[in-house]
């Protein structure tokens, strides 16, 4: 009976030894989106180790011009990609679907976007793309068929305002519920709209602008919804604001990005919150900095914590891992991308190492 008890203690100890080995093993495919202007030839991917932080098996995984921004499908089985150009087709910049299989990138088809210079690509409601077209001034959004793949049936949301001299620049789309919020760089607003009957409407609340000369960029929603984190890119700050009753977004504060010691010229470019919400980052292209936020989870408001050298120059868009102990930045001038350990209790971030990449720009992990 002794001898039975040993051998189950020790069949116990093995199996979880073995797990805990699989787990520590487990490696995530990184996805990088990039410029094609110099020596890059459109989308790479990487094997990341969570447990080093080390980037490797680097592979071309698709030719594409200037894929700037990417977005992977919940179910992990398909890519989108733009094409920041102006010359897809007579109206400006394109989108590119794939399958992804064992990860590896397969083109399914492309679209146009009906705008210049697409820059960001998300996926909303039910099977539908929306692309921000920056130099046209416009949202294209396209359904998508069953396998993933991009339908010639879309819709157009033109922001261009005939009794205004602002010129718009559409950055960033967002799904919440059945709205869509737009940041506009030119317009100093983030748009909003609500589906009714098949197509996007303005909502009730059409719009939250900011001060004159902001210039949002990117945004991230809170967890519970109820508070909007807007970073702004051309006077490199970010606005909290806190969703009322009246489902409207009232600003609570404006918090600086750049040191005040800092007195060159700088550019926000992206924002996330940690998986926990309890740490806000933002991306400062001339400071070269990730500036690290505390979070009153409870008011929302923001207590600075510091900034850290990117290690680099440009630093566009970042990624947290998916085991938030990582944070990754894509630095476009540098042709860098900068990995750092991240202090899940401090929010802090160590720089580990540099992995050199011609213009990257976009970061998307495959959980």
């Amino acid at each position: 009976m002794r001898n039975k008890y040993l051998y189950l203690v020790f069949f116990c100890v093995t199996l979880l030894i073995g797990c805990e080995m699989k787990q520590q093993s487990k490696t995530y495919q990184l996805f990088v989106g990039t410029y094609t202007d110099g020596n890059s030839e459109g989308i790479y991917s990487y094997s990341f180790n969570p447990e080093t932080g080390e980037l490797a098996a680097k592979k071309l995984a698709a030719v594409l011009p200037n894929p700037s921004f990417l977005t992977i499908s919940p179910d992990q089985k398909n890519l989108y990609a733009v094409q920041e150009t102006a010359d897809f087709d007579s109206l400006g910049g394109g989108v590119s679907a794939f399958k992804i299989n064992e990860g590896l990138l397969t083109l399914q088809n492309s679209i146009g976007t009906g705008g210049a210079h697409p820059c960001h690509v998300t996926l909303t409601g039910k099977n539908q793309l929306v692309a921000s077209n920056y130099t046209g001034g416009n949202v294209m959004i396209a359904n998508l068929k069953d396998d993933g793949s991009l339908s010639e049936k879309h819709q157009i949301i033109n922001h261009l305002n005939k009794d205004s001299i602002s010129k718009p620049h559409a950055h960033m789309a967002k799904g919440k519920g059945n709205e869509l919020f737009v940041s506009d760089l030119g317009l100093d607003a983030v748009k909003r709209y609500q589906q009714k009957n098949g197509q996007f409407v303005a909502s009730a609340k059409p719009s939250i602008d900011l001060p004159k000369g902001a210039g949002p960029r990117h945004f991230v929603f809170s967890e519970n919804d109820e508070f909007l984190y807007i970073i702004n890119e051309l006077n490199s700050t970010i606005t909290l604001l806190k969703r009322n009753t009246e489902n409207d977004y009232d600003e609570v504060e404006t918090k600086s990005t750049v040191s005040k010691e800092f007195k060159g010229d700088s550019y926000c470019a992206d924002i996330h919150l940690s998986k926990d919400g309890k740490f806000l980052y933002g991306s400062n292209r001339g400071e070269n900095t990730i500036v690290i936020f505390k979070v009153d989870t409870d008011s929302g408001k923001l207590n600075l914590i510091g900034r850290e050298p990117v290690r680099g120059d440009w630093p566009r868009n970042f990624s947290i891992d998916p085991t938030n102990n990582f944070l990754l930045v894509a630095n476009q001038k540098s042709n860098n991308i900068s990995i750092f350990k991240r202090n899940i209790d401090t929010g802090r971030l160590t720089f580990l190492k540099n992995e050199q990449l011609p213009s990257p720009v976009c970061l998307q992990f495959l959980n």
